[in-house]
Order: C-alpha cells, then structure tokens, then sequence
C-alpha cells in the first residue's frame, strides 16, 4: 500500500507543514479541527471501487495519512446495518455493523484465508456502474456484497472441515467474537432469521403475530413458550443466524483494525447516535416503547402539518423505575451508548439532542399537529394521557404560547430541570464516563428550535452544541450562529451533511442576502483599526463568491469557538449535495470523495475552490489586529509561504 500526504505533490515539506499549521491552531485557541467524513463517502483504492466506501478500508488507512497531523478526528456518520430499501445511515441499527462497509478486498487475502476468490471481487468492481464518478452505488453494492460475503462463508466453512490452519485460527475469534457480544447479537440474528422465515425484513408486514412479539411477551407463560419458539427457530435457521454473526464478526475485526491504526497516527474517531430505531432494534425492545406513540417534528415553516417520523418513543416508565435507578429500556439504551463510547475514542455525536431531552410525539394515525393531540413528552402536565410524564408542572406553562413554541415552559427549578436531563445524565454522561471518556466527548446536535428545558439541561450538564454559520441571520447582531457570538466550547462549522457546500451556498444566494452577509463578515473579521476597507472587502465578497466562501472559513477559525468540524466537501470544494432532507434513493446520502482525492485537492485549491488552510489560517490571526499580528509576524510569513505553495 502506498503511503500519501497532505502534500507530497508539492515541494513542501510535511513536517513543516503540520508544524505550522499546528502552531496556527494553538495561537488561535482551537482544540479540535475535525472532518467530517460519513462511513460510505471514503475513497476506495483505483482497482477496488465496489460502489461504496468503507472507514475499514486500506482506502481509509491512506484518507488517515492524508489528514494526519493537521485534523485530529473524523467524525462519521452512524455505523449501523442499514436496508436494501433506503440508504439513510440515520435509519441504521443501534448495536449491529453495516455490512456494507466490509472491505472485501481483504477476505480474498491471505489474512482472511482467501475465503472470497479474486474473480468474485473483481467482477463486482468492474460491473460497478458508478466506478468512474465519485457516486455509491447503493442498490448496486447492497445485492452484490451479499453474494460476496455468502461466497466468503461458504468457502471458510468449507476451510474449517479441510482443517486449514488460518481458518481454525479464524474461527477461534469469531466464537470469541460471538461469546463476547451475545447480548445483542442474539437478537440480532434472530431478527435476520426471521426475515428469511418471513421473505421480508420489516416486522410489521409479517403475517405471524407470535413472530411478530416474540421478544415482547407479558406473562411468564408467554416468556416460556417463547423462549421453546426460539430454540426451534435457532436450529431451523442456523445457518442464516450463523452467517449473519460471520458477517458481524468480519466488520467488527475490521474496524478495531483501522481503529487502532487511526490511533497510531493521532486521528480518533467519532460516532454518531441517531435519534431513529432501526426496525430490527424496534421488534427486539416493543416491551421499552411507548405502545401508539411515534417521534415527530412539530409545524413549522417548513412543514405546515409537522415532520411525521415514524420513529418509536421509549416509554419513561421503561427508561427509570420509580426510585430513580434505569429500568430495562434505560439499560439497553446505555448499552447502546457505553458500546459507542468503547468503540469510537473521540466520543460520540448525538443527532436531534431536544429527543433525548424534550420530545415532541404524536399518536399513531395522526398529524403531528396539538390539535390533533401530539405534544412534547415532558412538557405536556396539561395534557390527559402525556401529564403523568411531566417533568413540568402547569404553573411553568405560559398559555400566551401554543403548545409546540420553544417558550412555553419557563420558570423551571432545579429538581424539573435535573428531571429533564436525567437520560443525559444516567444514561449517556455515564455511559461515556464508565469507557474512559468525559463530556468533551458529546457532541450535541442542537440545531434550529430549542425548547427552554432543552437549553437549561444543556447548561446544567455543561454540553457543548453545535453552530453552523451558514444558518446565521445577518439581520440579527446577536445571532447564536455569527461566528463571534459562539461560545469556546461549542462545536463550529460551515455546514453539515444537510447543507449545501458552502461553496455552493455562497454562488447561489443573491446580491442583497450576499451584501448582507459580507457586511458582518467585514464587521467581524476586518479589525476596528483599518475599518476604512471594509466596504472594499465587502464588496469583494459579493462580487467573488470564492472569496465569501473563504470568509466563512475564516470565520470559523476566528471565532472563541476551540473546536471545528469542517464537511469533507467543504474542504475539497466539492459543490455536490450530500443529503437531501426530504428526499430518497440512490442519489441521496451518495457523494464521495474521489478516489485520487489527494491531486483533486491541489487542483480544487489552484482554482480557489478548496480549502487552502495555511491562508485561511493566516487570515484568522490577522483579524485579531495588528497587535497580535506583530507578534505572530514569523508565522504569518510561513502560512503565506506555505499557501503560495499550494497553489504554485
């Protein structure tokens, strides 16, 4: 495998290069500069493009070479299995690998002991139709990995009964790998054996009401007759369960690997903790769910009815018992988190945070909508079957307000608040503190609406959010998201995988939203002592939407925030739209990074359109005056160095 830098297409010379550039953060106060980079966006290798990307793959090994010694984390998207029919990752299980991530280069190795052959392999790349552009094929790999990794199974077993040493070694740790992770991986399989009884993989559709509520059972009657079902069932179907935990065993080997590798370049990994439960984690936990109620979004100006999910709600009766201690829902949802935790170093993110806090939920066969009886799950002591939820009380309810506004409940003391916060406090702040990790190590998702129960637990736990500065409002001086009003432990960042690229973004607005933010960018990155050019920088950014581009860069490492999350195509200046919000199918959740990413880059930074982080850099520290530029004169000069460089 060859090994790549930042910048060895160019004359510069590497250890200088991070040197600088490692100097630059420090002076500027940042702790983290993480990219963020979701599991099937990864390069692959030119002669091993399947059609998706892998974070577990000798691709992902030279893509952490690449960023190491300037960012220190990636950030991924969820890891879970995910379905034929939809490739969101945020719909993925909660303890279960995705397959789709399996290298399977590697299982036609000596390693794995040759247990997929070269010409299965090779065929699955040459027929990929999408291995000229930096697309997934999703509906592509989903069947075609299938085929490989059944062909791997057949083959290591049949290794197994020839007596083939590296097999019997390989079959050692599977049966260790198994052992280790019974508790959810039983279930697990059985949900795929199920799906193969059934010809279908949603649980709903099944037409076996006693399949259907195997693992939800009531009485110890029903307990006993299911436990003999699912005896029968293991034996009937031990090849499909055995072949699913295989599958598992191959990822999670995987990804320990490139784990370990990322630590030994100084590059951890962060997850990323939906809010959604996959199908198979919702037939395995019914008994934790709230039976007939489903996670929404309320109306908003986006939507007028409300954002129905579909997502199922744990029921609060399930997550603590009443002396306050976790109840089994709140013991499975830990071990979601402490699984996470051990696995990803850099710590977790946690998506739609306000669900963990203050949920808004509807009844089945409605609208979202308070009229039609949804609400928030802790906030609602008013209304006739969520009041016994309430952390609040009728007298924190300010009536001027409608049910779904982020001000309705005020006035909260700190018994109501601790109540609202005690998810975050027992179950992930303990989880992460029992796999070595502290709160810098969550990540909240807390953009758009915030209720106040939401921002009080944030400020009593001390959690760090998140800021995206494309969502600022010009308008506004105080704005949450204007790069100087964001607080030093909050996570900072152009855009999402639900934004557009910030190049993009700043080549699609008009004249007067560009003017306008220009404007504050001027204000707030050209110092007070030479605010004579600001109207020509102004002006320079509307006219050069690059440029505007740029000082949303500039902006991020201006700011007090001391950690940075920068989108991959952000950073190549790569003008393709990741997600779609709203939207489905192949085309959604599919860009990648190209596959010779590190000449696109040169090219993308020659033509003004990539990150060019020493001159970025440069133009940080220059906002925080001539003063403190003096100072930091010799460093300056070497980031202009380094940034002509680039693009010589």
């Amino acid at each position: 495998m060859s090994q790549k830098s930042l910048t060895n297409l160019t004359k510069i010379n590497k250890k200088e290069f991070m040197q600088t550039i490692q100097t630059a953060l420090s002076i500027l106060g940042k702790n983290n500069l993480t990219m963020i980079m979701h599991g099937s966006s990864f390069p692959s290798l030119d002669e091993g493009n399947t059609g998706f990307g892998s974070p577990n793959s000798n691709a992902a090994r030279l893509f952490i070479d690449y960023i190491s010694g300037i960012f220190n984390s990636i950030q991924l998207g969820p890891a879970g299995k995910t379905k034929g029919v939809d490739s969101s990752p945020y719909t993925g299980t909660a303890f279960s690998n995705n397959t789709l991530f399996i290298d399977i280069s590697e299982l036609t190795s000596n390693k794995w002991s040759n247990i997929l052959s070269t010409a299965t392999f090779e065929n699955i790349v040459l027929n990929n139709p999408n291995k000229d552009i930096n697309k997934t094929a999703y509906s592509y790999i989903f069947q075609h990995q299938e085929i490989a990794l059944k062909e791997a199974f057949e083959n290591f077993k049949r290794k197994l009964e020839l007596k083939d040493k590296n097999a019997i070694k390989i079959n050692m740790n599977f049966k260790n790998f198994v052992n280790n992770n019974i508790e959810w991986l039983e279930t697990d399989s059985l949900y795929e054996a199920l799906s193969v009884k059934h010809n279908n993989d949603y649980w709903p559709l099944w037409n076996d009401e006693s399949d259907k509520n195997l693992l939800n059972q009531k009485d110890e009657h029903g307990k006993k007759e299911a436990c003999q079902r699912i005896e029968k069932i293991k034996k009937e179907f031990a090849d499909v369960i055995e072949y699913y935990n295989f599958c598992q065993f191959i990822a999670n080997e995987q990804k320990e690997d490139v784990l370990k590798y990322a630590q030994e370049k100084n590059v951890k990994m962060i997850a990323d903790r939906q809010v959604a439960f996959s199908d198979r984690d919702f037939w395995a936990n019914q008994a934790f769910f709230l039976e007939g109620w489903y996670l929404g979004c309320p109306p908003d100006y986006f939507s007028k009815d409300g954002q129905a999910w579909g997502f199922p709600v744990m029921d609060p009766e399930k997550l603590f018992n009443v002396n306050g201690s976790l109840g089994e829902g709140g013991k499975v949802l830990k071990l979601i988190f402490k699984k996470m935790f051990r696995e990803n170093p850099g710590g977790v993110r946690i998506d739609h945070i306000v669900g963990l806090i203050d949920p808004w939920v509807y009844k089945k066969g409605t609208k979202p909508k308070a009229e039609e009886g949804a609400g928030r799950l802790y906030s609602s002591p008013e209304h006739s079957e969520l009041s016994k939820y309430a952390a609040a009380s009728i007298e924190n309810i300010d009536f001027e307000y409608d049910p779904d506004s982020e001000f309705r409940i005020k006035n909260l003391n700190n018994e109501q608040i601790q109540k609202y916060g005690s998810l975050i406090e027992k179950i992930v702040i303990a989880a992460a503190k029992e796999e070595g990790c502290d709160k810098q190590n969550i990540i909240c998702e807390d953009l758009g609406t915030l209720t106040n129960p939401v921002e009080k637990v944030m400020d009593a736990f001390d959690l760090s959010g998140m800021r995206v500065t494309q969502f600022v409002l010009p308008e506004k001086p105080k704005h949450p998201y204007r790069g100087v009003n964001v607080d030093s432990k909050q996570w900072i960042m152009t855009g999402t995988h639900d934004n557009q690229p910030v190049l993009l973004w700043a080549q699609s607005i008009d004249k007067d939203e560009a003017r306008a933010h220009a404007q504050i960018l001027a204000l707030d990155l050209i110092p007070g002592e030479n605010a004579q050019y600001r109207e020509t920088y102004t002006q320079n950014l509307v006219n050069y939407r690059e440029e505007l581009a740029k000082a949303k860069f500039v902006e991020l490492f201006a700011s007090p925030a001391e950690n940075i999350q920068i989108f991959f195509s952000d950073f190549f200046g790569i003008k393709d739209v990741y997600n779609k919000p709203g939207t489905s199918g192949d085309q959604n959740w599919s860009l990648r990074l190209p596959n010779n990413f590190e000449e696109f880059y040169i090219e993308q930074v020659k033509n003004n359109k990539a990150l060019n982080l020493p001159d970025v850099l440069k133009r940080a520290i220059e906002t925080k005056g001539q003063n403190f530029a003096n100072k930091n004169a010799d460093l300056i000069e070497k980031l202009e160095s380094l940034s002509k460089q680039l693009i010589d």
